[in-house]
């Protein structure tokens, strides 16, 4: 899953969606003085992210692109991200925009309190509104462009993510089927170690 997923499959506190979306550029290590909620979502992040690389459904997902390829998982995350903004409705009990924008609101009061590397993924989160950038297939071809300006040469020359557009498009309903019936089983198995009361945002 992706930046909107992982916000989304947050406890309703700030510090717990930034931990959850920085766990995997921090590789979930927290600072010396994050708070219990930044500790938690990160570790939130960790199991989010087990549960899903071994999933059936996932793993599905990655085969219906092609049987081998280093950027299928994170072809798979980034197209969960279009699936889940696309249907966002039947996740949430508020808009998109309205949850977007509150998350931007309260992140940009915690850039006072976060180390500098943390500041500035947050900081770019929020000046290029990254969870807020899946709304049409060729938003989700973009965003795989902009994949590969940061990939090595190495990499490039074996595989780029644009090439896996034609991929995701003619298997765009099986996708999306996969999603449907995935994101729920996904929801079910991590609200188990989050507060119940502060998971109102979520109609599941």
């Amino acid at each position: 899953m992706n930046w909107l997923a992982h916000a989304f499959l947050s406890e309703d506190h700030i510090d717990f969606q930034i931990g959850n979306i920085l766990a995997d550029p921090l590789k979930a290590k927290s600072w010396n003085d994050a708070s219990i909620h930044i500790q938690n979502g990160m570790q939130t992040h960790v199991r989010i992210d087990r549960y899903t690389d071994s999933h059936d459904i996932v793993r599905l997902s990655k085969k219906r692109l092609r049987e081998k390829g280093l950027l299928k998982p994170v072809i798979i995350d980034l197209t969960y991200d279009y699936f889940l903004t696309k249907n966002w409705d039947l996740f949430s009990t508020i808009s998109l925009d309205e949850f977007t924008q509150k998350f931007y609101t309260k992140a940009n009061i915690s850039l006072d309190y976060l180390p500098q590397k943390a500041s500035y993924i947050v900081t770019n989160l929020i000046n290029k509104d990254l969870l807020n950038k899946y709304h049409t297939l060729e938003d989700l071809n973009t965003s795989f462009k902009r994949m590969d300006l940061r990939l090595s040469e190495r990499l490039r020359k074996r595989e780029t993510a644009s090439e896996y557009f034609y991929d995701v498009q003619i298997n765009i309903d099986e996708l999306e089927k996969d999603f449907l019936d995935f994101f729920p089983q996904l929801c079910d198995h991590t609200k188990k170690d989050l507060n119940k009361e502060k998971i109102n945002h979520w109609k599941i």
